[in-house]
């Protein structure tokens, strides 16, 4: 006997409804949040890729102000957002040669205060993949259990064989094949954005070394020829 879903969904019992309204809910909610997690990293990628060029020649040029002026611009970008606080923290102690080498200290520290920063902000939401992905399959086998549970139930009142429960528990196992529909891509999603994260920071690790070797370079040359451009 074939049934379409529409019919199959329609013989169901209350409860495997309700499972698999559960279910949709769950699904709707990890799509949602992998779609606004990959515009934005989307959207940073891109805003990161204009930025960095930029903002390395504005230091080799020793012109703190265009550099500071570049994060402002490309709001968008890790990179910028975190360079941007660390730099506009410490700029004010540049021009100083004896705060000069404290900053250097400083804007580690900084950097690595944005970095966590930042790192909780990416994060939100991820945990609702995590869950879904680990409890769909789950929820799905609560509603197998119980209408295989009532399939048999209805057996052993009406009397018959296996082949009068049998759409009994195709619709009870149906509940377990969306569990796992809707856990495979969640699993797969979180797996793709704690890569893109790893990838994300690493970038951002490698900026922020460029900023603080800059820096280095800059008051180990301050004894000789004078900074243009501050």
């Amino acid at each position: 006997m074939g049934l379409s879903l529409t019919e199959l969904y329609a013989s169901m019992g209350w409860f495997a409804k309700g499972i698999v309204f559960v279910l949709l809910i769950m699904s709707v909610i990890s799509l949602t949040v992998s779609a606004s997690k990959w515009l934005r990293f989307r959207r940073m990628t891109s805003a990161t890729r204009r930025f960095a060029p930029e903002f390395s020649a504005a230091l080799e040029n020793n012109n703190v102000r265009e550099a500071l002026s570049l994060t402002e611009v490309h709001t968008k970008s890790h990179v910028a957002r975190v360079l941007g606080e660390s730099l506009r923290e410490v700029a004010p102690l540049l021009d100083n040669p004896q705060l000069a080498a404290a900053a250097i200290s400083s804007v580690e520290r900084s950097i690595d205060r944005e970095q966590i920063l930042l790192a909780n902000d990416l994060k939100s939401g991820l945990g609702l993949l995590a869950t879904t992905g680990s409890t769909a399959p789950f929820v799905g086998l609560l509603g197998t259990t119980m209408g295989i549970v009532n399939a048999f139930s209805g057996m052993a009142n009406a009397g018959g064989g296996i082949e009068a429960v049998s759409a009994g528990i195709s619709e009870a196992l149906i509940t377990t094949a969306i569990g796992l529909l809707v856990a495979i891509p969640a699993v797969w999603l979180f797996n793709y954005f704690n890569t893109r994260l790893d990838t994300l920071f690493s970038e951002l690790a490698y900026a922020g070394r460029e900023l603080v070797d800059w820096m280095m370079v800059r008051e180990s040359r301050r004894g000789g020829s004078p900074v243009a451009g501050d």
